[in-house]
């Protein structure tokens, strides 16, 4: 597989002060870019300079992370790819990372996860806390021993379009990796390094309630599929 063979799908919302340099870095490491603009106050093509290698494709009202993404994934089936990687607009992923998510890729339909190294400076205790919750009920819903649950940087297949998707926010990410695995039982875990930026200057659009008690209520959802659907199972 070489570089061309992959393409780097960024959503974004209201990252104006970092989302030029995740750009660069992607662009420095020769790899073209889909940014999804999902709603953000700045539009983002108004933030960064044009490229061939750059496609920016905005939602005028915000949608969800998840949404973005599946634009994204639609976007770079059009244009060919068979993979995609996932990196977040807010300077969190390192584009010299995506080689580890590469160098897994050893079939079809599978996804790699790039698990944090969390042993680094100014990772929030919740961050930490919130990995062991979500990655037990993952394991629990799919059999999969995840490793990092909650990063948003992973490798993925387009053909993730053809899964029965229903959430298109932040608990899209937990969705697409139990349905994945329950159809193809093919999801593998890579160490990554990142970047996390002090709490004064940290920019996060996850709602620690809101979106807690949704992921939550999904895990459930999945749970009682599991049991009485013998999804995943049959």
């Amino acid at each position: 597989m070489y570089k061309n063979d992959i393409i780097i799908v960024v959503p974004t919302f209201n990252n104006p002060k970092t989302i030029s340099n995740v750009i660069k870095d992607i662009l420095n490491h020769n790899y073209k870019v889909i940014v999804v603009d999902d709603g953000s106050d700045i539009k983002v093509s108004c933030l960064i300079e044009k490229n061939e290698d750059v496609t920016v494709l905005r939602h005028e009202q915000n949608q969800g992370k998840g949404q973005a993404i599946l634009t994204g994934a639609k976007k770079a089936k059009e244009l060919g790819y068979e993979y995609f990687i996932s990196m977040d607009g807010d300077g969190q992923h390192l584009a010299s990372e995506i080689a580890k998510l590469k160098a897994c890729i050893n079939s079809k339909n599978q996804i790699v996860m790039g698990a944090r190294n969390f042993e680094i400076d100014n990772v929030p205790q919740k961050s930490k806390i919130g990995r062991i919750f979500h990655n037990f009920w993952i394991r629990l819903n799919s059999g999969y021993p995840i490793n990092d649950s909650l990063t948003g940087f992973r490798l993925y297949p387009v053909s993730i379009l053809d899964l029965n998707i229903k959430t298109r926010r932040f608990n899209f990410e937990v969705e697409v990796l139990v349905k994945h695995y329950w159809k193809h039982k093919n999801i593998t875990d890579t160490i990554i390094e990142c970047y996390y930026p002090t709490p004064e200057e940290r920019v996060s659009h996850f709602d620690n309630y809101n979106d807690t008690i949704n992921i939550t209520l999904l895990h459930l959802k999945l749970f009682l599929q599991k049991i009485f659907l013998l999804k995943g199972i049959l």
